[in-house]
Parts: C-alpha cells; sequence; structure tokens
C-alpha cells in the first residue's frame, strides 16, 4: 500500500515537473524584442507629456 502511494507521488511530481520544463513560451527573436522595447518607451513617453499636460492644466486653473 506504501509503494503504491509513494510511486503515485512520483508520478504526479514527474509529471508536473515535465510539463513546467516543456511548457508552451513563446520564444521572441530579438528583432521583435527590441520592437516591443521601443513600443514600451514610446508608451512611457506618451503618459509622460500626458501627465504634463494635465499639471499644467491644474497650474494655469489654479491662478
Amino acid at each position: 500500500m506504501k509503494k503504491s502511494i509513494i510511486y503515485f507521488l512520483l508520478t504526479i511530481i514527474f509529471t508536473v515537473s515535465l510539463a513546467s520544463l516543456t511548457s508552451c513560451r513563446e520564444e521572441k527573436t530579438t528583432g521583435e524584442k527590441v520592437e516591443d522595447g521601443i513600443e514600451k518607451v514610446g508608451d512611457d513617453i506618451e503618459e509622460g507629456v500626458e501627465e504634463v499636460g494635465d499639471e499644467i492644466d491644474d497650474a494655469t486653473d489654479d491662478n
């Protein structure tokens, strides 16, 4: 009885570890990584410009 439980647990552990090692992760090329980085920088710049615009609006509304 104990051996069958141990074998069952080992089988589950092996299956989980095998599934995690062979998972389908998205492999990106260098070009795709660069494109994603440029896109993120562009989004950050756009967000910064919006924040500056909001601060300017707030400053002009107070006066």
